[in-house]
């Protein structure tokens, strides 16, 4: 192999000029006179020129010897030059513009084509390649493959910082705050550590926390987070889509000389054991590290969830002290989430000429959690406590379920109070009582409460005749509601969480080890899930040392029945004066839950609407008849069944 004390420039054009000699000597090359009026055009504008201060910066990024800057400066020929792009085609033998083979890379580095070291140089393992420098193109034999700079190495080579569209969907501003384990971290990337792991559950500050250790060590740092990505719902992102992004934000990391923070990362857990990049990675994960991923194991950190005080301090810097309100401090959110969700309330409040409120931050929090699954509930008009027409303890029950999951963040910070043991810190109530008391509502209270979404698990989805094929769905089930941030909602719980029972075949051992799985999940849970049944017995008695609330929502007495009608009739324009509802007689008379009173109220209000009228009393006895007929039940009144309609 050649050296030559020239600049690199004028290196890349003597040798091209030297090709050029050599295939001259042939007279029956017929490109000659192209070969050389493309030469004399490279000579006059010397385009190699523009990109030498820059190679300097990447070839001491990346470290690069100087057979890979001379590579890189070959291949970089056709793309920064028309006259360059069909110099490399006559000089590789196409007649027409064409990128560099090898075999004249090689050539006119001045290296053997049989020179193993050089033509590892451009080997998938070779350094330009793979770091992403230089990109070999076709699958025929090595020296036949053309030499590819991808164009945002091209652009950086010209000076340009302007990202990738791959990279620049999922970069994030993140903010750092110094949590407990940013330290570790710190040091890890002081010690030279290439791969960083840090576990960050739903809802804890990982990203922040890698943020706080660059800040720490003096490191500038890029920030992308693959959760950004499109997916489909239970299914993520497209495996594909995931491996680009990754390998842009590498590119990008490495250009620019920056620690890469890769939050998502249990997204691209294929990939982080080849994950080939020139700067430290700190990866953040919503799940513990697998040591199948790669080996050897790097640095592992734990990160913790903002406390309220340090929540408060997220939100004054983005909403202001006023519009922090208590509600607005219990929803669980990370500082990048809170960011996002402050700077919408802001602006929806600005859009309406007014300063912001908790309000919109409450509504705005709600928008960033949406999704399209259609196993999330989410409704127009958030469902509160005033909804709630129950019994006096019934009630404080649910106001204490709700209580717990705001503050559990705040009692966690005591001490380890609930993680140990391999429990996690999610909260799981049971809502049991007959249909129409209430429990879908309350469930749906305690989500809107919270600001968050309801995941309302269709048990047709989760349970399968496969054996172990349950267990997965439901494995899927909490993940994806735990990524969301939603209350996990179990209807007719049930029907999955029954009693074990003795094994008398293989059905029976099954079974039992579904329920098992159950256990064993929820004690594992970090979210909040809300079971509900009308057959309380049916379940398993572990369940009940894994619950945290066990509330019965009983059929209404005569006073309830009474606050139940007034509460569905308010909802009502307005009630017919001339033929008024009989209120206190309808609690005596009819003895329905709430949820029938509710489908007797909207049953009158279609009749009245029908006829272009308000609801009267008689519109209510028809759809009260109506709806017992349904129930399969009579009203046992004797003042009812004297003005029963026919």
């Amino acid at each position: 192999m050649t050296t030559t004390t020239a600049t690199p420039s004028s290196a890349v054009l003597v040798a091209l000029r030297a090709a050029v000699d050599r295939r001259a000597e042939s007279p029956e090359w017929p490109e000659r006179d192209r070969a050389l009026a493309a030469l004399g055009v490279l000579v006059l504008d010397d385009p190699v020129s523009a990109a030498l201060d820059h190679l300097t910066a990447v070839r001491e990024l990346f470290g690069l010897t100087a057979v890979d800057e001379r590579l890189l400066l070959v291949a970089l020929l056709a793309e920064l030059h028309p006259s360059a792009h069909l110099l490399c085609g006559l000089l590789s033998g196409d007649g027409a513009p064409a990128r560099p083979t090898v075999a004249l890379a090689l050539e006119l580095i001045g290296a053997s084509v049989v020179d193993a070291a050089a033509r590892d140089r451009v080997a998938p393992d070779g350094l330009l390649v793979r770091h992403g420098l230089l990109a070999p193109e076709g699958d025929d034999v090595l020296l036949a493959r053309r030499l590819r700079v991808p164009d945002r190495v091209v652009a950086r080579l010209l000076g340009s910082h302007q990202v990738t569209a791959d990279a620049a969907a999922v970069l994030l501003d993140a903010e750092p705050v110094d949590l407990d384990g940013y330290e570790d971290v710190a040091s890890a990337l002081r010690t030279g550590e290439p791969l960083v792991w840090v576990h960050s559950p739903v809802g804890a500050a990982g990203t922040a926390l890698a943020v706080a250790a660059c800040r720490e060590v003096g490191v500038t740092c890029l920030v992308g987070d693959l959760e950004r990505l499109p997916a489909t719902p239970g299914l993520g992102p497209d495996p594909a889509s995931v491996r680009r992004t990754v390998q842009a934000l590498v590119l990008e990391a490495g250009l620019g000389g920056m620690v890469l923070v890769l939050a998502g990362a249990h997204l691209a857990s294929d990939q982080l054991g080849d994950l080939r990049a020139a700067v430290p990675v700190i990866a953040v994960g919503r799940t513990g590290w697998d040591p199948r991923w790669s080996v050897p194991l790097p640095p592992a950190v734990m990160a913790a969830r903002l406390s309220q005080g340090q929540r408060a301090e997220q939100w004054h810097r983005v909403v202001g002290e006023t519009a922090t309100t208590r509600d607005v401090l219990t929803l669980r959110m990370t500082p990048e989430e809170i960011t996002a969700v402050g700077r919408r309330a802001d602006a929806d409040a600005t859009r309406s000429g007014r300063p912001v409120a908790s309000d919109d931050v409450r509504l705005a929090a709600r928008r960033l959690g949406s999704t399209r699954d259609p196993r999330l509930r989410t409704s127009g008009t958030p469902a509160t406590l005033e909804d709630l027409v129950l019994p006096t303890h019934t009630r404080r029950e649910v106001v204490r379920l709700i209580g717990w999951a705001r503050d559990r963040d705040e009692v966690m910070a005591l001490g380890e109070l609930q993680g140990k043991g391999g429990k996690g810190t999610g909260i799981t109530a049971l809502f049991s009582g007959s249909p129409g008391t209430g429990k879908t509502l309350a469930a749906h209270v305690v989500a809107d409460s919270l600001g968050m979404d309801l995941f309302q698990v269709d048990l047709s989805s989760v349970v399968d005749k496969y054996i172990g094929e349950t267990e997965k769905n439901l494995e899927r089930v909490f993940t994806q509601a735990e990524a969301l941030n939603a209350v996990l909602f179990f209807d007719e719980a049930d029907a999955l969480f029954g009693s074990r029972s003795s094994v008398s075949d293989a059905r029976d051992r099954y079974a039992n080890q579904e329920v098992s799985y159950l256990l064993q999940r929820m004690e594992a849970s970090e979210g909040v899930t809300v079971l509900a049944t009308n057959l309380r017995g049916n379940l398993d008695p572990a369940f009940a040392r894994r619950l945290h609330f066990m509330v019965h929502f009983p059929d209404p007495d005569e006073p309830t029945r009474g606050l139940l009608w007034r509460h569905h009739l308010a909802q009502l324009p307005g009630t017919d004066p001339d033929d008024p509802v009989d209120v206190a007689f309808l609690a005596g008379a009819v003895e329905v839950a709430g949820g029938d009173i509710r489908n007797v109220v909207l049953a009158a209000a279609y009749d009245a609407v029908a006829e272009h009228r308000l609801v009267g009393m008689r519109d209510i006895r028809t759809a009260t008849v109506r709806e017992m007929a349904k129930l399969g039940r009579r009203v046992s009144d004797a003042r009812w069944t004297a003005t029963e309609p026919a």
